[in-house]
């Protein structure tokens, strides 16, 4: 194991989990041994279980059964020890909706290596960020998605080793290298219950991406709550949509609830309207996972239920960002597909709040997701009466656990155990959650969360910015965008010509995702008596 100073062991050192070991588990299914491994579970139980001829994923014309691809997770589990790497290492993935993501997370896990999954869009300074927090060692990367990444290593020396898949290049560690001549049998590390499995990156509300830790059990647990008890997969379901796999709606929706239930994950490419309607009706997929602002493109398609036999679908879930009510009832009203509304977070692994099948109350998020426990509370952490507004908090089988931040830990479980996620709800008399706000700096667009003071802060790096302040700005078809107030230094004017560059600029620092859309500039910020800047008055004039 390459030595990393000052990284965590495995669990050591970590916070409890939020719930005491006697309250976790609320359900039968949600009770598991204390020697636990997700890969075991979620592969080995449907390959030696009778699915080895199966489909276990589709990507366009290629499909690969639960059998191929337990000998080929069996055979990289192997190649990559024998590379070096050893039970506890972090290691980097960098891909997009390909097999060979949910083959390496797959390897990984079953030899207790600890992955940390990154967003395709992300630039050089937010992957070298996270690898020098993580202590990765060694990352596995898309070929197509190298440049940044190795722009990335400049700033975290111990990141030593690139695997490659897919296009190689003369000199490169190929995956598939990796895999030759290996046995096609693997027994799974003795890895424990709550032993680290993946490590998974916020969008970083202060600036600042959190590790996101999670256990064996965690992963199932979402699982054996969510997806269980919500969308009652069978083996002939089909799971689609476009979240990536890197962000845990994708990797819940699209690798660990079709696999623990032994059913089919559909893989596509970069999203548009039309090719995500052009999968669902060939591959057939029955249960789809998308944000509310994809749903409104697809019904934008011109004759969209006419082209496209989404006949197979039976269930579309929504997170990510609040799905209106008239996005739920047109889109219901086109194809008579419900919709699921759901909220989770990258602390939570998944969804802890939805809608259920049959009892949708359109505007409402829903209902706890059985296993959970939810509260609206204030500031003090005291009950609010039904209808008024407050800070949603949650106790379930999964719950917060930074890596390396007890500060952010202390401000995100609070008031004896409960997970604070800084989203603002209202309960009804009826139990149902309605989603109100953001607490925090947070912009949600297009189902991505932008935090306002990473985009501020590079901003002001540019040479003609005195200042700036990022706030969200309502629109029709992402919810909201990102609006940033900009005030010049004395030597620059501005212009149509200023403000495109600005926004060039933040896409190449950031993930382009996070560029502001609107550039206002204005003579000064708005501020408090305390030099604080009054966000609220640039929401209000957006």
């Amino acid at each position: 194991m390459t030595p990393v100073p000052d990284i965590v062991p495995l669990a050591e050192g970590l916070p409890a989990p939020s719930l005491r070991p006697e309250q976790r588990f609320t359900l039968p299914e949600l009770s598991y041994p204390a020697r636990l491994n997700v890969a075991r579970e979620l592969l080995d139980a449907n390959a030696d279980g009778g699915r080895a001829g199966r489909p276990a994923i589709v990507a366009s014309e290629r499909v690969i059964a639960y059998g191929e691809l337990q000998r080929q997770v069996n055979r990289l589990a192997h190649g990559l020890l024998a590379h070096g790497l050893d039970r506890g290492d972090r290691v980097l993935l960098r891909m997009p909706n390909v097999p060979e993501f949910i083959l390496t997370w797959l390897a990984c896990q079953k030899a207790g290596i600890i992955t940390v999954s990154t967003m395709p869009m992300l630039r050089a300074r937010e992957l070298g960020y996270i690898a020098a927090d993580a202590g990765t060692t060694a990352a596995v990367v898309w070929g197509g998605l190298r440049e940044e990444l190795e722009r990335a290593q400049a700033q975290v020396p111990h990141l030593s080793r690139l695997i490659v898949a897919g296009d190689t290049a003369a000199g490169d560690i190929a995956l598939a290298s990796l895999m030759t001549g290996q046995p096609d049998r693997f027994d799974a590390a003795d890895t424990a219950r709550d032993e680290v499995a993946m490590i998974a990156y916020t969008s970083g509300s202060t600036g600042v991406p959190k590790g996101c830790v999670h256990y064996h059990s965690d992963i199932l647990a979402s699982a054996d709550s969510y997806a269980r008890r919500v969308l009652a997969p069978t083996e002939a379901d089909r799971f689609g949509g476009h979240p990536t796999l890197a962000f845990t709606f994708g990797t819940g929706g699209l690798l660990v609830f079709p696999f623990r239930f032994g059913a089919s994950t559909v893989l596509s490419g970069p999203f548009t309207p039309e090719s995500m309607l052009e999968t669902f009706a060939r591959q057939g997929v029955t249960v789809c996972f998308c944000a509310p602002t994809s749903y409104r493109l697809m019904l934008r398609v011109p004759n969209m239920s006419q082209r496209f036999d989404l006949s197979s679908l039976r269930l579309g879930v929504s997170a990510a960002e609040p799905l209106p009510a008239a996005t739920y009832l047109e889109w219901v009203g086109t194809t008579g597909i419900e919709l699921l509304d759901g909220i989770g977070s990258t602390e939570m692994f998944h969804i802890f709040v939805s809608s259920l099948a049959g009892r949708v109350r359109p505007g409402a998020t829903g209902l706890p997701v059985p296993g959970y426990d939810c509260r609206v509370v204030d500031d003090e952490g005291r009950d609010v009466p039904a209808g008024q507004a407050g800070l949603i908090a949650i106790k379930g089988p999964t719950g917060c656990k930074y890596w390396r931040k007890p500060e952010r830990q202390a401000e995100y479980v609070r008031f004896g155990g409960w997970n604070v996620t800084g989203d603002v709800y209202a309960r009804d008399a009826d139990g149902y959650l309605t989603y109100q706000c953001r607490s925090d700096d947070m912009i949600v667009s297009g189902g991505y969360k932008i935090p306002g003071p990473e985009v501020e802060h590079v901003l002001d790096e540019h040479r003609a910015v005195a200042e700036s302040a990022v706030v969200a700005a309502p629109d029709a078809t992402r919810g909201f965008i990102v609006k940033a107030f900009v005030v010049l230094k004395p030597d620059h004017a501005p212009s149509e010509a200023l403000a495109g560059e600005l926004q060039e600029h933040c896409k190449r620092e950031l993930a382009p995702y996070k560029y502001p859309r609107v550039v206002e500039f204005v003579d000064r910020l708005p501020r408090t008596e305390t030099g604080k800047i009054r966000r609220f008055e640039l929401r209000a004039r957006s």
